[in-house]
């Protein structure tokens, strides 16, 4: 176990100045605070509108645009910036000759990537909240602070960040193989795209493609009743975490197996 945390903090000091960390910060902040502006410049269709309906459009917007194309090329980009830094530097294999467990090493980078996936969907959902009552500071007339919605946001980027796992683990699988970017990074880009339309055309079939999880877990929480009855766990989830699990095992088979030069 030792061994593992030495493994996860290296990681987060080779990539503390990379452009993969503060994208998963930046990304959150930008966003929410274009929403904001928004908001404020054109509040005057929006006094009309009683809070919770208000949370709802602020939310909407971000959910959307996440499931179905940018937390996927999120993941696609950041499991590659992980691997990327020992393709670049040449050290797969003065890595491996550390007197640290190839488990270790294999499961921090792996376990980094969740990190940062898992860092962009609490600030979302941290920033949304915080905007929210800002956008209220400035348009008094918005009543942002007359409903709650901290349970909602929480249980909505919870479950956007489940439906990233296989997507993940996938990803993570392609960079292990590929010391490119344009294989995995087009790859996955194009799963996601088709991943996309087969989750918003109903293929029944969606449910077992991972770059279709984000896309059905959005499709879920906006045809819920007034987006706000739906449950964490539903099949896509529950297929998305199998899906990084066991992808997670191949890789590290695969890993022991490959002669790293």
């Amino acid at each position: 176990m030792r061994s593992f945390f030495i493994s996860l903090q290296s990681e987060f000091y080779k990539s503390r100045k990379t452009l993969a960390f503060w994208s998963s910060i930046l990304l959150p902040l930008i966003i929410c605070f274009a929403i904001a502006l928004g908001f404020i410049f054109k509040y005057e269709n929006l006094v009309k509108h009683p809070p919770q309906i208000l949370w709802f459009y602020f939310l909407s917007p971000i959910v959307g645009i996440m499931g179905s194309l940018l937390l996927p090329v999120l993941v696609i980009y950041n499991t590659y910036a992980v691997t990327n830094m020992e393709y670049k530097g040449d050290t797969w294999k003065s890595l491996f000759s550390l007197p640290l467990p190839k488990l270790s090493i294999y499961s921090s980078k792996f376990l980094y990537v969740i990190f940062l996936t898992f860092l962009t969907m609490l600030l979302f959902a941290v920033l949304i909240i915080v905007s929210g009552h800002a956008i209220e500071l400035f348009r008094p007339q918005l009543k942002f602070g007359d409903f709650n919605p901290s349970e909602i946001i929480f249980r909505s980027f919870t479950k956007m960040f489940l439906s990233s796992i296989g997507i993940i683990s996938l990803q993570f699988l392609m960079n292990l193989m590929w010391n490119d970017f344009l294989k995995p990074f087009g790859l996955g880009f194009l799963l996601t795209i088709v991943g996309s339309i087969c989750a918003n055309v109903g293929w029944k079939y969606a449910i077992y493609l991972p770059h279709a999880f984000p896309s059905l877990t959005v499709m879920n929480i906006m045809s819920s009743k007034k987006g706000i009855e739906f449950g964490v766990f539903d099949q896509a989830i529950a297929n998305s975490l199998i899906c990084g699990v066991v992808v997670f095992i191949l890789g590290y088979f695969i890993l022991l197996k490959r002669n790293i030069k």
